[in-house]
């Protein structure tokens, strides 16, 4: 059994197993420029909530309407392009986001800006899991370094959000936003070129036989094995996200409260958080290539817990590197619980991506208002404290199957 899928593999096309960098840079950079646009929305609080007076729970409620949309639509997109493929629905995507942040820019009121942010989430929907199909297609062997090379494109894009605001919202106002525009148009005429080649490689040989392999897969349901890895995998995705919401949304008020911080220094706090876990996010792929996927999101919770509860206590030169430490090791499995769960269930590559980064926005959209809500009714210290347990939850990724035992659950 083992030797005939060792001669399968050795018999498999050239082509199938080359990996195509140019198109996972310029589709990383695509990820770049919409989720850079995306993180305009947090990066604003500070701003908002000064200019326009809003709460705590409002702000939540503009980061949930941004995240809800995106989280329930991308599930709906990948489900229908797995059957239908569509490469031109990458740039029509970017172009509401163009109208969205347009929008935030020149709103007048709270009602507005969450109109404009609701654009935002719908060109995030539609893009990320034909984004993370394009990545896919372009990975050839190397699926878990191209998944990271994609991924990093929109961990960097966010980690931009606290540079954004000190060099260019804070000087602007809520009009700085507008400028935004101009990294939604060259998104789009990116993807134009993205789509064109994603085009022409829906009819290649590689493409049509995956297609006949999904076909099967769909014919027969999901073992209680394979649901249950990934009810863990949402799981695990869930703890993520709620701290990553928390830390983005909420840290920046944290340490000009705690540590007296201006907002600039409190945007560097929260930058090198999220710049060091888009450097998890790119080297967590090539780990998962070497060392196995579940040995990487194991290590990613166990390495997270002690640093985010002791994060609250320290400080603020040792909360500095914390924050470098934990943005690193937790971000080690964002891309590869993406692979894991499409490994999980081959041939559903845009159901799975929407599954896991969209549930991975649509939990950080329900944590961004139940903690807002928390911050507000016990404080904003015991919510930051309280929000250092949640990787507790994470370590259920140890009852994870083995990536050896999921390769033998798709051999058969």
């Amino acid at each position: 059994m083992s030797q005939q899928a060792v001669s399968q593999r050795r018999e498999a096309p050239k082509a199938s197993e080359t990996t195509i960098y140019k198109i996972l840079i310029v589709i990383g950079l695509c990820h770049l420029l919409n989720d850079a646009i995306q993180a305009v929305v947090p990066a604003m609080f500070p701003i908002l909530e000064k200019s326009m007076g809003l709460s705590f729970t409002q702000l939540g409620m503009i980061a949930f309407a941004l995240n809800m949309v995106s989280s329930v639509m991308q599930p709906v997109v990948g489900i229908y392009t797995d059957k239908k493929p569509m490469p031109f629905a990458l740039p029509i995507g970017l172009a509401f986001t163009f109208i969205g942040v347009l929008g935030i820019g020149f709103a007048p009121n709270f009602g507005m800006i969450v109109i404009s942010v609701i654009f935002i989430g719908i060109g995030s929907a539609v893009f990320h899991p034909e984004g993370s199909r394009v990545a896919y297609m372009a990975a050839g062997s190397r699926r878990g370094l191209a998944q990271s090379i994609y991924q990093v494109g929109g961990n960097t894009g966010q980690a931009l959000a606290p540079l954004i605001t000190a060099l260019i919202l804070v000087p602007l106002g809520q009009i700085g936003a507008s400028w935004f525009s101009i990294a939604a148009a060259l998104a789009v005429f990116l993807l134009i070129y993205i789509a064109k080649w994603y085009n022409e490689g829906l009819s290649s040989k590689p493409f049509m036989e995956k297609k006949k392999n999904t076909n099967q897969t769909n014919q027969t349901g999901l073992p209680k094995e394979i649901k249950r890895a990934l009810v863990l995998i949402l799981l695990l995705i869930f703890a993520r996200s709620w701290y990553i919401s928390g830390m983005t949304n909420f840290y920046a008020f944290y340490g000009i409260k705690e540590y007296t911080l201006t907002i600039k220094q409190s945007q560097l706090f929260l930058f090198a958080f999220l710049v060091s876990g888009a450097f998890g996010t790119f080297f967590g792929g090539p780990l998962a290539d070497r060392f196995g996927k579940k040995k990487v999101i194991s290590f990613s919770m166990l390495g997270t817990l002690p640093l985010s509860i002791l994060l609250p206590h320290v400080s603020p030169a040792i909360a500095f590197i914390f924050l470098v430490l934990t943005g690193f090791i937790l971000m080690t499995s964002f891309s590869v619980t993406v692979v894991y769960a499409q490994e999980l269930v081959p041939g559903k590559i845009g159901t799975m991506s929407g599954l896991t980064v969209g549930l991975a926005f649509g939990m950080g959209a329900i944590g961004s208002v139940g903690l807002g809500y928390i911050a507000d009714l016990i404080g904003l210290q015991m919510m930051i404290i309280g929000l250092g347990m949640l990787p507790l939850l994470g370590l259920t990724a140890f009852l994870l199957p083995s990536d050896q035992k999921v390769w033998e659950w798709n051999k058969q």
